[in-house]
């Protein structure tokens, strides 16, 4: 029978009851999991069961487990191998519920791969058919997720917030336009950092982070010791309008890019080695004094450069203020820049986002994977939250 023949009326037919009907599918899925099983083993192994190999591990036989589907439960048989170092994703050896292949599925679109490649890769895999529309709704059902995530209590004090925007393309009204994927980044009482939430506007505004850091109140939120942030115009005075207490700095790394934007390239190692003597001074009074060095230096030929630095002052060094352990965490946006690098990576191959609501899975999705492995406090973590029990004593309540 042809495949596209399988559920025709005369096939249905057969079945007398919906109960009849249900034990074939769940036949069918018991036998795909075992497939699916196989092809995995053939993976770890490096060779299917036709080939030769000197591969010192090798199959050995199979082992019945029972799991839970959608069906029911069901007897499947998982293949073994002598090392026992096949830890199958379908069927993990200490879970009881298939939702492996599902898990395959989003991990392979959150690393930007279509709905059409991964259709083939499973199929490759697995030797498996799995259609484009069934990825679509097991991707499409991480909406519910997103929404649960984005609105789910937040800790009442981060020690740290660094914020920072991306920028999509995403098609409205017949149109592709850039919309900014806003994303906070929480340092935690246990030094552990947490991502506080993502969310869409058309452009970065200082007035659309209003929002985001009213939401964050509104989850839980009640103080922020830092943040960092780029070098949006308002953005420090949008933080201290709901965070009053909260000390803003702005990213010198983001400074130094802006400052550099025009320098001609016969004069960037020259000026970038001049002005890195301002932010590496040991204290703010060196550091004007750096600038003033570096002003009287460049400041014929590249004024605004030397105009940036200064109107940024303030917010620029606050750094200064802080043990060494504390500013190298806080003088960059580069926790929060190396986490959009790598959603970048994931979501490179969608050249553009057809809804608000594509944009947001893939995101969320990539931001998941990319977070993973954020299960350990930041380096130096006893030093650094010594530091700031020390300095905001009253307000770190452990």
């Amino acid at each position: 029978m042809e495949k596209e023949d399988l559920l025709n009326d005369d096939f249905l037919k057969q079945f007398k009851t919906g109960e009849e009907l249900n034990a074939f599918l769940k036949q069918v899925q018991k036998r795909g999991i075992e497939k699916m099983l196989e092809g995995e083993l053939d993976g770890h192994l490096g060779y299917t069961k036709s080939q030769k190999s000197n591969n010192t591990n090798s199959r050995n036989g199979h082992s019945e487990k029972k799991v839970r589907t959608s069906f029911g439960e069901s007897n499947v048989q998982v293949p073994r191998d002598r090392d026992a170092s096949f830890n199958p994703m379908i069927v993990p050896k200490r879970g009881n519920m298939v939702d492996g292949i599902e898990n395959v599925i989003v991990s392979l679109y959150a690393k930007g791969m279509s709905n059409n490649d991964i259709e083939e890769q499973i199929r490759e895999v697995y030797g498996f058919d799995v259609s484009t529309s069934t990825i679509s709704r097991i991707t499409d059902a991480i909406t519910n997720d997103i929404v649960a995530w984005q609105s789910r209590p937040l800790e009442p004090v981060y020690l740290i917030v660094w914020m920072d925007g991306i920028v999509f393309k995403v098609r409205e009204n017949s149109k592709v336009i850039n919309k900014t994927v806003y994303i906070a980044v929480g340092l935690k009482r246990d030094g552990k950092k947490e991502v506080l939430g993502l969310w869409l506007g058309k452009n970065e505004s200082a007035a659309f982070w209003m929002s985001v850091l009213t939401d964050m109140r509104a989850r839980g939120v009640e103080d922020i010791l830092i943040t960092a942030t780029d070098n949006l115009n308002g953005f420090t005075d949008t933080i201290r309008n709901v965070f009053p207490q909260s000390k803003t700095q702005i990213c010198v790394i983001h400074q130094i890019r802006n400052a550099s934007r025009y320098v001609v390239w016969k004069d960037k190692k020259a000026f970038s080695r001049d002005m890195k003597h301002i932010y590496t001074a040991p204290t703010k009074e060196a550091a004007h004094a750096a600038l003033e060095d570096f002003a009287r230096q460049w400041e014929d030929k590249y004024s605004y450069a030397i105009k940036s630095w200064r109107e940024n002052w303030e917010d620029l060094t606050v750094f200064f203020e802080f043990p060494l352990e504390i500013r190298k965490i806080i003088y960059t946006t580069n926790i929060i820049e190396n986490l959009n690098g790598k959603i970048r990576k994931y979501t490179k191959n969608k050249l553009s986002f057809p809804t608000d609501q594509a944009v947001m899975k893939s995101v969320y999705l990539a931001m998941r994977e990319a977070t993973k492995k954020w299960s350990m406090p930041i380096q130096n973590w006893g030093i650094v939250l010594n530091q700031f029990l020390v300095i905001f004593e009253k307000r770190v309540k452990l």
